[in-house]
């Protein structure tokens, strides 16, 4: 698959890929398990689970290992995800993974979601980028 042909988006697998990482998130605290896939630019799919930690503010969201794994298989760009809770039911980013998920997708890319998958663009609107860190520095 080149950047002009990306792969079509099949939701079912997706979710079944989430569903089954999630099955081995570390939540120890929250009891609360969440699994991602993601779908890249050239048909891989990357996934990734939530992993606690006692500090809470150290605690690494599925979508985050959605991305250690993009990077870890050979990088390029993400053109659709779907996080799930432990009832294989979609789930909304947070805002930190919505910025990550921005930088490693754009735009265009699409988030899971009940009825029709939502674009990064609408999930995270006047979205701060590289466009931004240039555009701000000082000589």
């Amino acid at each position: 698959m080149d950047e002009h042909h990306e792969p079509a988006v099949d939701w079912a697998a997706l979710r079944a890929a989430a569903r089954e990482v999630m099955r081995h998130a570390y939540v120890p605290y929250s009891k609360y398990p969440v699994g991602a896939a993601g779908l890249t630019a050239d048909g891989r799919m990357v996934t990734g689970c939530n992993v606690e930690n006692a500090a809470y503010g150290v605690v690494l969201c599925a979508e985050c290992g959605v991305v250690s794994a993009l990077h870890a298989t050979g990088g390029g760009r993400l053109v659709a995800v779907s996080c799930v809770d432990s009832r294989g039911i979609a789930l909304m980013p947070c805002g930190r993974c919505r910025q990550l998920l921005w930088e490693q997708g754009g735009p265009a890319c699409l988030v899971d979601a009940d009825p029709a998958p939502i674009p990064m663009a609408e999930l995270l609107p006047h979205a701060f980028d590289v466009t931004d860190l240039s555009a701000g520095t000082s000589d």
